[in-house]
């Protein structure tokens, strides 16, 4: 009995957990990827479980969506743990992270988030200063607070993203690049590209911000939209910044990687040149990313910046897209919502699973692409 055949739209991290798993179920896979401006291999290895104030200011009125999906993002993490454990390592370490107040207003803020997280399940306190001195003593005279989400974490994401790759081509994978053009759903589905015709039995697509595109033609109105982003990394430091810092109102992430370099991004703009080059670093971006580190944590101020880039992040409506899509239900849709490095494998899982017919642990249901079915 031949093995059933699944063809993978999108190289990233969703796409390459789908594949690892749909082979470990015993699917044919053959990942087909255009190696243009993919988020993964841009991103920064942040780890997000608690809602980021940076969504919340930007996207208001995607928040609720966000919210409603933390559970997910829980099982999200947990997932990261079981690919550290089974691939790794990655370099992850999950001590938490720490979002930042300078001031009571701040703080007060981060209290009634923290109050909706924890009812959502979540494991958060508020520090005052004091406490935070004990666990963050890297930190400016200025902060005034934080939250603290224990559910946080960070790792590296180039060593993960060759580690897994490996194993996708360990288990068998068959690597193509390749532009999807078009895709047609009949007695199989037919993925037309650049390059060739590929058929399959099913087909997932994780084509993260190119997705909306592809998926047009099926009825499907899929609003992903890329969103060109920022990031920096330093030569290394001597200090021991353990968690993942964020702050209760500016945009910015901060971590430390094992090598003791400091990777500083956030969600500072970058400009887009198209969707076929990558995005251009602005100045503005590097000069108010850096300042704003240097002002939490003063000790990393004397460091040299030796890269500086940027990449594409991929913005839904706040909430994963992961399901069959209705009237051409061999296709399955696997974009994740806000953070997609970190739901990544668990919604390349998940939609492995829905290929092989298996019943998951989590319920997918309202995830379902059917809400950008056309009317």
């Amino acid at each position: 009995m031949s093995r059933p055949e699944l063809l993978v739209v999108g190289g990233g991290i969703v796409g390459l957990s789908a594949a690892i798993a749909a082979a470990q179920h015993g699917a044919a896979v053959t990942l087909i990827d255009a190696a243009i401006n993919a988020g993964t291999t841009a991103n920064a290895g942040s780890l997000h479980v608690q809602l980021q104030s940076r969504f919340l200011r930007l996207y208001p009125d995607q928040a609720h969506n966000v919210e409603a999906s933390l559970h997910l993002y829980l099982e999200a993490v947990r997932e990261w743990d079981r690919l550290e454990a089974n691939h790794g390592p990655f370099e992850m370490v999950r001590h938490g992270g720490l979002m930042l107040a300078e001031n009571a207003t701040q703080l007060k803020f981060l209290e009634a988030k923290a109050r909706r997280e924890a009812a959502r399940g979540l494991d958060v306190d508020i520090l005052e200063r004091a406490a935070l001195g004990r666990i963050a003593p890297w930190l400016g005279p200025q902060v005034f607070g934080a939250e603290l989400c224990r559910d946080e974490g960070k790792l590296n994401p180039l060593t993960a993203n060759i580690r897994l790759r490996a194993v996708a081509r360990r288990l068998g994978t068959t690597f193509v690049k390749d532009r999807i053009v078009t895709l047609t759903v009949g007695d199989n589905v037919q993925l037309r590209g650049e390059l060739g015709l590929y058929k399959a039995d099913q087909a997932i697509v994780a084509a993260a911000w190119g997705s909306g595109r592809l998926l047009g033609g099926l009825g499907l109105a899929l609003p992903s939209r890329a969103e060109p982003l920022h990031m920096n990394i330093t030569e290394p430091a001597a200090a021991s910044i353990q968690h993942l810092v964020q702050h209760a109102e500016r945009s910015i992430t901060l971590k430390q990687l094992q090598s003791g370099q400091i990777v500083i991004g956030g969600g500072w703009p970058a400009q887009s040149r198209g969707d076929d080059v990558v995005p251009a670093v602005l100045a503005d971006s590097v000069l108010g990313n850096i300042a704003l580190a240097g002002k939490l944590v003063p000790g990393i101020r004397e460091l040299r910046v030796i890269r500086t880039w940027a990449g594409m992040n991929t913005t839904v409506d706040g909430k994963t897209a992961l399901g069959r899509i209705p009237g051409a239900e061999r296709v399955i849709v696997a974009v994740p919502g806000d953070a997609g490095y970190t739901l990544g494998p668990l919604c390349g899982r998940l939609a492995s699973e829905l290929a092989a017919g298996l019943p998951g642990e989590v319920d997918t249901g309202p995830y379902s692409p059917a809400r950008f079915a056309a009317r």
